[in-house]
């Protein structure tokens, strides 16, 4: 199943996938590329209000974000 976001200003595609997905690993740049053909024509920073087809987060892609806790 596919989501479907829209970019905010000035919004790139990897940081819509960040946002929306909370990953890029895994192909989902890519995977979102061949989704919405056309879409690299528009340039790096999407126009507000473009419709943007997401794939599903591949198994193979990292979710977790490692932390360090400065005083333990």
């Amino acid at each position: 199943m596919t989501t479907r976001a829209t970019a905010r200003q000035n919004e790139p595609l990897d940081l819509i996938c960040w946002r929306v997905l909370g990953t890029t690993d895994g192909g989902v740049l890519e995977q979102a590329l061949t989704l919405n053909r056309g879409l690299a024509e528009l340039g790096v920073f999407l126009p507000e209000g473009t419709v943007v087809i997401l794939p599903d987060i591949p198994d193979n892609a990292t979710s977790i974000v490692e932390t360090v806790n400065l005083w333990d």
